[in-house]
């Protein structure tokens, strides 16, 4: 026992130089948040509907779920008249836990009216930049021991430059085959962020499940990944405000889950109904586990938390 409990204190110490960063970031986050009139807010991590989605699966506790995300709570405070909001909260995913996943993680997620999701972008660019440069990262992140430049403006590119630019077949052909995440995954993720943050964007509207089409080409959707150093950090877009619509994704989802004999959620009313008075507007999700990996220079996501389950 007194050699087990030595080297648990032995991984704790270790992480003190990577838990401080940690903080840093994040006070260096909120302080730009407040700085832009945006209102920090909390919502219920135990739900009892969560968004139905066909690839993530919620953490049952009783007749309710741990939220996979504040996203439906958070848009609801929109609907009713809170233009700028955001969040730091902890969010639950069934059988997540790899080198970069962790059943349970930080995300930091922010909501504007009357944004869209370029403005979104430009936006997430402006906050992280402030956000590094308080915690000393001026010019450039290491990774690797390759300088990766912060300095404006990052780069933008579509799904379908990317899939043309490092994969076997193209983005259509990649979904018609089923084969969209493994290409991205393999072929593509890889080169994206590596000299600059990279903003992958417009995917196609099977992949943005609860966000709006693009008005002039509606096989794609208004959503937007970022990179840095070869992983993906957020996932932001401009929001769908059509309930019918909504209920229908909802539904063709629900489908998808029955099929795999995964968990039967109850259809989200209360979002719906709110939905109806959501404004134009935008919102991200951005994971802070993964960030302070980048930024403290690891593969291992263990090394950014003080108690990954297994320490416990």
């Amino acid at each position: 026992m007194t050699e087990f409990h030595q080297d648990d204190q032995f991984q704790l110490a270790r992480k003190a130089n990577n838990l401080r960063l940690r903080a840093g970031f994040i006070s260096g986050i909120r302080r730009f948040f407040l700085e832009h009139d945006f209102l920090e807010v909390e919502t219920p991590l135990r739900i009892p509907a969560p968004a139905p989605e066909e690839h993530i699966e919620a953490v049952a506790t009783g007749d309710w779920f741990l939220q996979t995300s504040p996203e439906l709570c958070m848009k609801r405070l929109l609907a009713a008249g809170y233009p700028r909001i955001f969040q730091f909260c902890k969010c639950f995913r069934a059988a997540e836990r790899g080198g970069r996943h962790l059943p349970e993680f930080t995300m930091l997620e922010w909501y504007a009216a009357h944004f869209d999701y370029h403005d979104l972008m430009q936006q997430c660019e402006k906050l992280l930049v402030a956000a590094l440069r308080a915690i000393g990262f001026n010019e450039h992140i290491i990774r690797h021991n390759k300088k990766i430049s912060i300095g404006s403006p990052w780069e933008k590119l579509t799904v379908a430059e990317a899939f043309r630019k490092f994969a076997p077949v193209s983005a259509q052909e990649a979904l018609d085959q089923d084969r969209f995440d493994e290409i991205l995954v393999e072929s593509i993720e890889p080169n994206l962020g590596c000299d600059r943050p990279t903003f992958l964007y417009d995917y196609p509207a099977a992949l943005g499940a609860l966000a709006r089409l693009k008005k002039d080409d509606r096989a794609l959707a208004e959503r937007f990944e970022l990179y840095i150093g070869g992983m993906e950090l957020a996932n932001g877009f401009s929001e769908l405000t059509d309930t019918d619509e909504q209920r229908k994704r909802f539904e063709e989802a629900s489908a998808a889950r029955a099929a795999k004999h995964w968990a039967s959620y109850a259809m989200p009313e209360k979002f719906l109904t709110a939905l109806e008075y959501l404004p134009p507007s935008a919102g991200i999700a951005l994971g802070i586990d993964r960030m302070i990996m980048l930024l403290a220079d690891t593969d291992v996501i263990d090394d950014v938390v003080a108690f990954p389950p297994e320490a416990l």
